[in-house]
């Protein structure tokens, strides 16, 4: 049989406080007001604190959701002992390292560094496990720091920091009369791809795939590549399985704002079970535009900006093992055209039209994985707990359809649900990272099943009024059939 399973799935944080000022609110803040960067400067953590940050801890999959619990909010109060930046199938990475991935990414040698700094990056880069003897080479010399300030002289480029503020680099504009490859978009791309690089090796080399197998991979992120003629053509799918050395692949993305990740997974689960393809690799970078997105609300709480990071996820598919969590085809859920956009409605079509088609209630299911942003950063700017807001929506859901009693709404969280840890990257919040964590659970025999609530606002692109929602429900394998 063809049936598709989650074969495993990595989860990458690169924590880039340097870079906060290149997101897009800081970037219009600062231009208003030259003073803010100071303040932003002011607010960053070190590599120390978001290694030790428990929400990431989760999200890379060195503590359990529900682990949090354990601490006061706001978890940047807590420190986790002796954290580690590695995990069975993830990692955090240093922004100096980060660079160094952003140079072996980049194939049209729009990024310079200086030369004491490149050779810093080496000395680290040479003892990272995914690290290759070709990606050192691509690295090449670096040049004086007099170089990159007369680069910079001649504008259209930016420049690129370490520790706040010390100058180690620049990246220059793809082309002198294209907006679309001005620095600026070049670097929110090439930073999607270079994590996206990261999380996919992390995936290939954690789990039984090779990186010959992969068929197919899919991506998922937002960013949009391309020139003046077709901006958003793609495929950063594509570009990030060459690196790494996914030679019998091909690709491409998928775009649905936040959901693209639910999307991408119902493609790949049917073209595994089709037969079209047998590996499918499920990709997406991180969102450098939404670095410190919201850095004044942590501001004005007096906490360290938490949105000085990206996230980066790779999700294996592939046909069945044996062992895997199965993708139930039969219990795909999508927000139709004429549902609405009341939460309700989208609830409606997500979570209890497809659970009708397979005979379960709401209740029938361990665990969902709704829009898992992280509190300490949605809380302090007026946003509100996204996760708890969604829970509270599916247990009212349960009991208007008497699956369960009203007096039940206020534990459905900790028993169906989850807190939120997720960086806010949109695509990258939106029920995934849940993953890996639910693949472990059902193959430990912690629970039995999980559902993937992914929601996205296609409104943002002013082309349409509507909002989007996919979902999907994995299970127990019980062996081949």
């Amino acid at each position: 049989m063809n049936a598709p399973v989650i074969k495993g799935a990595s989860f990458v944080i690169t924590h880039t406080p340097s870079l906060v000022r290149h997101g897009s609110k800081p970037v219009r803040e600062i231009e208003k007001d030259p003073e803010v960067l100071g303040k932003i400067l002011n607010g960053l953590r070190s590599f120390e604190d978001a290694v030790a940050y428990p929400p990431n801890q989760v999200f890379i999959g060195n503590m359990r959701p529900e682990q949090l619990k354990e601490y006061e909010r706001p978890w940047t109060n807590t420190r986790i002992h002796q954290a580690d930046r590695f995990s069975p199938y993830g990692e955090i990475l240093p922004e100096d390292e980060f660079y160094g991935w952003l140079k072996i990414s980049d194939l049209y040698n729009l990024i310079t560094l200086e030369s004491d700094f490149l050779n810093q990056v080496k000395t680290r880069l040479n003892h990272h496990p995914l690290i290759t003897d070709e990606d050192i080479e691509k690295l090449g010399s670096g040049v004086g720091i007099e170089e990159i300030e007369e680069k910079l002289l001649k504008g259209n480029a930016l420049p690129l920091h370490v520790k706040k503020d010390q100058l180690i680099g620049v990246i220059e504009a793809g082309h002198d009369e294209d907006k679309f490859l001005s620095a600026h978009i070049l670097l929110e791309n090439l930073s999607n791809k270079a994590s996206g690089v990261v999380a996919m090796r992390h995936a290939l080399k954690s789990f039984d795939v090779t990186p010959e197998q992969i068929d197919y991979v899919i991506g998922c992120d937002e960013e949009a590549v391309g020139d003046r003629y077709q901006r958003g053509g793609g495929n950063m799918a594509k570009s990030i399985a060459e690196h790494a050395g996914c030679i019998n692949a091909s690709g491409s993305d998928v775009k649905s704002f936040c959901c693209a990740p639910a999307h991408a997974m119902s493609v790949a689960a049917g073209l595994v079970q089709s037969g079209i393809h047998k590996e499918v690799l499920v990709i997406g970078g991180g969102c450098l535009g939404k670095l410190g997105m919201k850095f004044a609300g942590n501001l004005s709480k007096d906490m360290p900006i938490t949105e000085d990071q990206m996230g980066a996820i790779a999700i294996l598919v592939g046909q069945d093992d044996g062992k895997s969590p199965k993708i139930r085809l039969d219990a795909f859920g999508k927000h139709d055209i004429s549902a609405g956009s009341s939460a309700q409605a989208i609830y409606q079509t997500l979570v209890v039209n497809p659970l009708e088609r397979i005979g379960k209630k709401i209740t029938d299911i361990d665990k969902f994985a709704v829009e898992l942003h992280n509190p300490d950063v949605t809380e302090p700017n007026g946003n509100g707990n996204v996760p708890r807001g969604n829970y509270r929506t599916l247990a009212g859901m349960a009991v208007l359809r008497k699956e369960m009693d009203r007096s039940e709404m206020d534990t459905f969280e900790d028993k169906h649900g989850m807190l939120g840890f997720s960086p806010t990257q949109g695509h990258i919040a939106s029920a995934i990272p849940f993953i890996g964590h639910a693949r472990e659970m059902i193959m430990n025999g912690e629970i039995e099943n999980a559902m993937f609530i992914g929601k996205g606002s296609l409104f943002l692109g002013k082309m349409t009024t509507l909002s989007d929602g996919m979902s999907f429900l994995i299970e127990k394998n019980k062996g081949v059939e």
